[in-house]
């Protein structure tokens, strides 16, 4: 039996091993989510509740003011916003024109967010009112059209009155809401609000394998590059996953939509999965313990997603005395990083089961994921999903495939699978060969489940988000004082990676952490700065002169962390040993000087004796 087959043979019962062939489009999950369930909630957002017929009339209005500015079928559009309703509708009328949507992190950096415009060649850009104000500057458009999103227009009605009085607390959060509009930027919401619905089945929108979405990613370079995932790559990922979840019902379900609509598994589950089960979902801004309570106490959540750092954040609060029963959500998903096996006993004994999956950006993202069932094994990869087929091969020499337990690349072949990266022939040439994504990641076979041997060649993964150490480098060499820089990941306690800054420094040079923080803050993203530095006399390189960050990260194993600074631990003993020792001087100081003042208090209240009998010099100095 080959592998493929020995892992068909662990699938659930009913679970089909190919899924039927996509043949709608995206926007078709919407239309029928809508037809099938119109009253139903589809979004909850801070309390505010949206029905599936509202958000399509939404949509309809969308589309209509996506015309107006001169979008087309076949035109990329920009979408910089944080999850909110405006994100999901904008989403959805580029879909159903046949618009192409790139996705951005609003939170990135101005250089960051503009050179993936400029590549992506976007002339309608959709984006969060604090975002556009660091984004346009001294009035200049770029000649692109820019539409700002007011996320207080999202909110409750009684939210937006309490938003608006005169007091500090109500300025403190519409500052963190809203941002400073640039002149000459109109508003999105008013835009949608006032104009039209579009009549959306007399377009003639998008076919099965017209390009949908372009999300970002570095790579292991961190060079920008943009993934191409048509209709037919997302909604057959989407597919599977509906195949590997049979158990859930249509129209019954509530996601917990935290991840980042930006980010591609966030992008499945929120957009597309959920949408598909015609669920609830509860929306938020960015990740946050009270406000998914609050939310999950309205609407119970059955279905959550997250990466592990959530996982322990939300548990942590829970053991910590809030209120909340997890109890409701019968199943969870854990991707994007490892998932401890102490973290997912926790979680199963307050909750439902949890399952782990593996991906990447370039296959939609899912590729395999655990049976949902206790049949499961805790620290795998899982099984290769329906129509997906997985095969090892030799780090080497790809055209050898390996064997049982053999460690070499994980390559993978599906429906599901990118066409490529945007403009970019020559990466795309060496990541898709003969249909096969070469994911980069070390693995092996073991009875049909997949196991991760290594991570993809040097990138780190901050709570879910891919960091690359050379982009981090970049922006930390040109510091005043420092020669040379290696960006490792190292392991945290909440089973993340900690970003860390090997720094080799001119001499006398003096670099603490919280310089380098302020240094990188408007070059890089919050996830990729630098969380700990360490100080070395050289970094270790190959003959070719290449950084080799697997030996920076092998030191600084003997090294320990101290105040932001990683010190090695026999210096960090010594330099224990001495400050003990200074302080054991200081307080026999401290004691000595207070004997002396108390001997001259005394002296100076007491008769002075014996000058009878001590006789000086001439001098003034004591004879005896």
């Amino acid at each position: 039996m080959n592998q493929m087959d020995l892992a068909h043979s662990h699938y659930l019962d009913g679970v089909a091993t190919e899924i039927e062939p996509v043949t709608h489009t995206v926007d078709h999950l919407l239309f029928s989510a809508a037809k099938d369930f119109p009253e139903r909630i589809a979004i909850d957002f801070l309390g505010r509740e949206y029905t599936y017929a509202e958000v399509l009339d939404e949509v309809s209005r969308a589309a209509q003011v996506l015309k107006m500015v001169g979008v087309r079928r076949g035109d990329v559009i920009s979408l910089i916003l944080p999850n909110c309703p405006q994100h999901y509708v904008a989403f959805y009328a580029a879909m159903s024109l046949g618009v192409t949507v790139a996705e951005h992190n609003p939170l990135a950096p101005r250089a960051q967010i503009d050179s993936q415009i400029e590549l992506v060649g976007s002339k309608v850009v959709i984006g969060w009112e604090q975002t556009l104000e660091k984004l346009i500057v001294d009035g200049d458009f770029k000649g692109r059209t820019y539409l700002a999103v007011n996320l207080t227009k999202a909110l409750p009605t009684k939210s937006q009155w309490l938003l608006k009085l005169p007091v500090k607390a109500a300025r403190q959060q519409r500052n963190k809401l809203r941002g400073k509009v640039p002149a000459g930027v109109h508003s999105w919401d008013n835009q949608v609000k006032h104009n039209a619905p579009l009549d959306l089945s007399r377009e003639e929108g998008p076919d099965v394998d017209s390009l949908a979405v372009l999300l970002m990613t570095g790579g292991t370079t961190g060079t920008p590059k943009a993934v191409q995932l048509t209709h037919r790559n997302l909604l057959s990922n989407t597919r599977q996953v509906d195949y590997w979840l049979k158990d859930f019902e249509r129209g019954t379900e509530t996601v917990g939509a935290v991840l980042p609509f930006f980010h591609a598994f966030g992008l499945q589950l929120s957009m597309l999965v959920c949408v598909n089960m015609a669920a609830t979902q509860v929306m938020t801004p960015t990740f946050d313990v009270d406000i998914l309570f609050a939310a999950h106490k309205r609407h119970p959540i059955t279905f959550f997603g997250g990466v592990p750092p959530m996982f322990q954040k939300i548990l942590d609060a829970v053991d910590s005395g809030k209120s909340a029963d997890l109890s409701s959500i019968r199943y969870a998903v854990c991707g994007a990083m490892p998932l401890d096996p102490e973290l997912a006993a926790r979680w199963e004994e307050k909750a439902g089961l949890i399952i782990e999956g593996y991906g990447m950006t370039e296959a939609s993202p899912v590729i395999s994921g655990s049976p949902v069932s206790e049949r499961r094994r805790p620290s795998t990869l899982g099984l290769p999903f329906p129509s997906t087929e997985v095969k090892i091969v030799d780090q080497d020499d790809p055209s050898i495939e390996l064997g049982e337990g053999e460690i070499g690349e994980l390559c993978a072949r599906g429906p599901q699978v990118f066409t490529g990266y945007y403009k970019n022939p020559e990466e795309t040439a060496n990541a898709l060969r003969d249909g096969w994504l070469h994911t980069g990641d070390l693995a092996r076979w073991d009875d049909g489940f997949l196991i991760m041997a290594d991570r993809r060649k040097e990138m780190i993964i901050n709570s879910g988000f891919n960091v690359y150490p050379s982009e981090v480098e970049s922006a930390v060499r040109d510091m005043p004082g420092v020669v040379d820089v290696a960006v490792v990941g190292m392991p945290t306690d909440s089973f993340s990676e900690s970003v860390v800054a090997a720094l080799v420094l001119e001499p006398g040079a003096t670099v603490d952490l919280a310089a380098v923080r302020k240094w990188t803050e408007d070059k890089l993203s919050h996830y990729a700065m630098p969380k700990s530095i360490a100080i070395f006399d050289d970094l270790p390189r190959s003959q070719l002169g290449k950084i080799m960050r697997r030996n920076v990260r092998e030191r600084l194993e003997n090294f320990e962390l101290v105040s932001g600074q990683w010190r090695e631990r026999a210096a960090a003993a010594s330099r224990e040993t001495a400050e003990k020792l200074d302080e054991y001087y200081t307080a026999v100081k401290e004691r000595a000087a207070t004997a002396k003042s108390s001997l001259s208090a005394l002296s100076a209240h007491s008769p002075a004796r014996g000058s009878d009998k001590q006789q000086k010099n001439k001098n003034g100095e004591d004879t005896q």
